[in-house]
């Protein structure tokens, strides 16, 4: 899971990204240029934990997540260089940073505070750049028929597609709301269309400001940037003094990261045993066959069962001798829908 954090100049992209990545990347505006940190950051979970102390393997490997702080976009819609779009269109998801926070130091690029607008500006970025990548297909799409040189079946129905995706970014609706046949994911898969990603906006707060409660049609959260990345900075402990003087329940990046997993429809499952305990990363409703897929393409292909206990019914009987006495340890077959927190073990004939 990869997601681009975006926004405009000087909203506190690289804070955010320092909060999240525990990083210390400078702060300091890139005037423009086309900058990109990577940062990847395990994904907490407490079940993995629970799972080592009980299996004490030789390694425990918890899922991951990265981030990329991304600079270049300006929210100016004159549309987006192409290695910039090559950068954008790696990302799964997007993470626009909002500015809210007051600072006579960082003058805001617009002359002025005001998240509403800036929330707009980068979306509607975005959504040009779809409308003149959509328009130039169809334009294409044209010359093919007058060429001669694709099959006529292709271009009919590839016009009747990008047709309607011009229709929705013509009235200012984001491609990820138009719903897809399969056919059609496969179609726009390899297109980079910055709008059907989906989209979180993070709203960065100064110290003790209060959420600016601004409608979206799209997730969104409220969050101290640079508190938090002061928080990241510190030793457990202290960071744990730190939070509960500023009322702050837990730390940016568990919130971010369920938030993510929420946006991308994303559920983690598990395997153990005394080499190893590991959490993978799997699409919610995703059947068994699919999530060993996320294991190997070898398992998926020699797939011929999986075993299957669920991690409450392990923690509540304490092993998997005793699930299998209590029947709690199930034999699934390929269309078995695995569920968030599966303890899954894959027999393959490969």
């Amino acid at each position: 899971m990869k997601l681009g954090i975006i926004g405009l100049p000087q909203s506190g992209k690289t804070t955010l990204f320092n909060a999240l990545t525990r990083s210390n990347t400078p702060t300091t505006a890139s005037a423009g240029r086309i900058e990109v940190h990577n940062g990847v950051v395990d994904v907490p979970d407490p079940r993995i934990s629970k799972l080592s102390g009980m299996f004490k393997p030789k390694k425990t490997i918890f899922a991951k997540v990265t981030y990329a702080d991304i600079a270049g976009l300006d929210g100016n819609s004159k549309g987006i260089s192409g290695s910039l779009l090559n950068t954008l269109g790696q990302m799964d998801a997007f993470i626009n940073v909002v500015r809210c926070f007051e600072d006579d130091n960082v003058p805001h690029p617009s002359g002025s505070i005001n998240p509403a607008r800036d929330a707009d500006a980068m979306l509607t970025e975005l959504l040009l750049n779809d409308q003149i990548a959509v328009e130039r297909k169809l334009e294409r799409l044209v010359d093919d028929r007058k060429k001669g040189g694709l099959d006529k079946g292709v271009i009919e129905r590839q016009t009747v597609l990008f047709t309607r995706l011009l229709d929705a970014l013509n009235s200012n609706t984001p491609l990820r709301k138009l719903e897809y046949s399969l056919d059609e994911e496969k179609e726009l898969s390899s297109f980079g269309l910055m709008t059907r990603k989906q989209i979180l906006t993070v709203f960065n707060l100064g110290e003790a400001q209060s959420d600016p409660q601004i409608a979206l049609d799209h997730p969104g959260v409220a969050i101290p940037g640079k508190l938090e990345m002061e928080i990241s900075q510190l030793s457990p402990e202290d960071a744990q003094v730190f939070m509960a003087e500023y009322n702050i329940q837990e730390p940016a990046l568990n919130r971010m990261i369920r938030l993510s997993y929420d946006l991308l429809n994303l559920q983690s499952f598990f395997t153990v045993g005394e080499d190893e305990v590991r959490a993978w990363t799997t699409r919610r409703y995703a059947t068994a066959v699919e999530s060993a897929g996320e294991i190997h393409s070898d398992i998926a292909r020699g797939f011929v069962r999986a075993e299957v206990v669920a991690y409450d019914d392990l923690i509540a009987l304490g092993t998997m001798a005793e699930c299998k006495a209590k029947g709690k340890f199930r034999l699934e077959g390929k269309e078995y829908i695995v569920k968030d927190g599966d303890i899954v073990h894959i027999r393959s004939s490969l």
